[in-house]
């Protein structure tokens, strides 16, 4: 055996390899299952899944680079204004700058209702330690009841919630007070109350609430022109809720609501809520209410009305008796069967009727009922101007025969029944007026003398005051002007008009109604030096039981008065109304109730307004004419 080393086979060059292709490297694979045995049908199948998966691939990334693009487009473009509003409402904060209520101002100016600063008080029970010993704090400063404090205790131990009321609109001394505890989540903001110069003025100017909407009133009737603009404050914080100091803040202030001029003269209403709320009192009425309207632009001066509460206390606390409530309207309607007679000719002041002191109508019927003139008397031959005088029952039901049931009704239409007034009041009236084919039995007589049909004060003065205002009808009108905030002055529209009766039947109906009151019904009504028209209504009171007595076989009474002054030349005209007096007194009626409430409220006109009568004008004058028989 040789010891050399045996022989190695001689190592080859390495040859540099140009790289492979995918596909060259796709065909090596392929190649080499062959060698393995992979049929060519084979080979081709894979392949072509292969260059599928790889499309596909290829497709998926194609629509994801899409559906990038798009989201791209789409937040730089119509989405980008939403997104910025995100950001900006992320980092600023807005305070909202309480926009002051419009004044409502009596016809000189004078304020009736104000707007006047005050505080909110609210708790984030969030940051409210002891919600319990809070408010025992809160509730001694407040003076609140304990069932309120229990409400506000529970509020407060709500820790899901970030805000709640306390107490609203307080004075600010309340709100330094609470402040001074240095409760921890108790604060308080600035927001505006309301405030009336006279309590009287409640039913008129009407509420708020607390969040400055109008409720009631010409606060409801005018709350979009009342109402101003807030406006606010904005400022960017960073993320710890801090100012940016470098930041440009946004300001706007706030617009005041628009100004109310009224008709109401401030002074005289204030002293007619006096003198009918005395009257109430006295005669332990359930209410009463008393209007000034000027004769010959339907402007209301002053309307009052007073109610009594439950305690027995009175206040103006009820809404406006005068607009909302309607009442039988008694005699005081027998103005307008006389009125309209005469205007169609069927009498005058002179015809006579033989006048019996009670009749049967509807006789052998379902309706008979017995009917009794005011006052007990045989028959009597009467003069129209009697009648009227001395307030006959069934001699206005004779003259309201010389004309047919449909006319008389068409009458008290004219006259401005069953339908609303211009005034457009919140909840106004329009009483009630049925057609005259729905008058049944003693209905078709007893609306000559004021029964069968419904009006409110507001209707019946305006009514009465055709007659004063030379047959024309006018409108009543509680809002004048609307003062902008800019200051231009927008004049309210004119109080419709029409003409009802003739100028020569109003001036006969007012030389009849002056003599109601100097020989009349209403004597209690004259006033010293100045001649009065009017006339006196005493209705009895529907019940519930469908009569106009009690279950205890008792009466109440509606006890009223409109006149105008001076009756020579006519520039007021006032309504007087006490609904249910004491049943047992005698000033229950018309003529001793409202009567002399009209003279008193007649001398403040004149004092107030000036008021001075024509050339001549000396009031009533002399005794009681032949012709008028004894009175009653």
């Amino acid at each position: 055996m040789s010891d050399t080393a045996p022989l190695r086979r001689p190592r080859r060059a390495r040859r540099e390899e140009p790289p492979r292709s995918l596909g060259s490297g796709l065909g090596e694979i392929f190649t080499g299952l062959s060698r393995y045995g992979v049929n060519k049908m084979t080979t081709n199948i894979h392949a072509g899944d292969m260059r599928k998966r790889i499309s596909v691939m290829f497709g998926v990334l194609l629509l994801a680079l899409f559906v990038v693009f798009a989201r791209v487009v789409t937040l730089q473009t119509w989405r980008a204004p939403v997104y910025q509003a995100y950001s900006q409402a992320q980092r600023t904060r807005e305070q909202v700058i309480p926009a002051e209520r419009g004044s409502i101002l009596d016809r000189d100016g004078n304020e009736l209702a104000i707007a006047i600063p005050a505080r909110t008080i609210f708790a984030d029970p969030r940051e409210v330690t002891d919600p319990v010993t809070t408010g025992r704090a809160l509730a001694t400063v407040l003076q609140l009841t304990p069932e309120e404090e229990f409400n506000l205790v529970r509020r407060m131990q709500n820790k899901n919630s970030s805000f709640a009321y306390v107490v609203r609109q307080v004075d600010s001394s309340i709100a330094k007070a609470v402040a001074d505890l240095n409760l921890p989540g108790i604060g308080s903001y600035r927001e505006y109350g309301r405030a009336l110069t006279s309590e009287g003025l409640r039913p008129i100017v009407g509420r708020v609430d607390p969040d400055g909407l109008g409720t009631g009133g010409l606060e409801l009737q005018y709350d979009a022109a009342l109402t101003g603009v807030n406006g606010f404050v904005q400022r960017e914080v960073n993320s710890r809720g801090q100012s940016i100091a470098s930041a440009q803040n946004e300001y706007k202030d706030a617009q005041s609501g628009d100004n109310l001029i009224t008709t109401i003269h401030r002074t005289l209403q204030f002293q007619v809520d006096g003198i009918l709320t005395q009257q109430v009192e006295r005669l332990m009425a359930r209410s009463g209410v008393a209007i000034v309207m000027h004769t010959k632009t339907g402007e209301i001066y002053a309307m009052s009305s007073v109610r009594r509460n439950d305690d027995g206390t009175y206040t103006s606390n009820s809404g406006n008796i005068a607009a909302v409530e309607a009442h039988e309207p008694g005699s005081v309607a027998k103005v307008f069967s006389v009125a309209a007679a005469i205007e169609e000719g069927k009498v005058t002041p002179e015809t006579k009727f033989l006048v019996p002191g009670k009749q049967v109508f509807n006789k052998g019927t379902q309706w008979e009922q017995e009917i009794k003139d005011a006052y007990p008397h045989g028959l009597e031959q009467m003069t129209v101007r009697k009648i009227l005088v001395d307030s006959s029952n069934l001699g206005t039901v004779q003259i309201s025969e010389t004309l047919s049931t449909e006319r008389n009704r068409q009458w008290l239409s004219a006259f401005g029944f069953g339908e609303k007034t211009s005034l457009k009041f919140p909840g106004e009236s329009k009483g009630l007026l049925k057609l005259a084919r729905n008058w049944q039995g003693t209905e078709k007589f007893t609306f000559a003398y004021g029964y069968g049909y419904g009006s409110t004060a507001i209707q019946l003065v305006s009514a009465i005051n055709v007659v004063a205002n030379d047959g024309v009808y006018i409108g009543p009108k509680l809002v004048s002007e609307v003062v902008k905030a800019d200051g231009t002055r927008e004049t309210t529209a004119a109080s419709p008009t029409r003409r009802v009766l003739s100028s020569a039947t109003a001036a006969t109906m007012r030389t009849l109604m002056t003599d109601v009151v100097c020989y009349g019904t209403a004597q209690l009504a004259k006033m010293p030096g100045l001649s009065v028209a009017g006339k006196t209504g005493t209705g009895y009171i529907r019940q519930d039981n469908g009569t106009y007595l009690k279950d205890d076989g008792s009466r109440a009474y509606f006890a009223s008065f409109v006149g105008f002054l001076p009756a020579s030349n006519p520039e007021y005209t006032v309504l007087v109304s006490v609904d249910e007096p004491d049943p047992g007194s005698r000033d229950r009626f018309g003529g001793t109730a409202a009567a002399p409430v009209f003279a008193r409220i007649g001398q403040v006109i004149v004092n107030e307004l000036d008021l001075r009568p024509s050339p001549g004008d000396t009031g009533c004058v002399g005794s009681r004419p032949a012709e008028l028989g004894p009175g009653h």
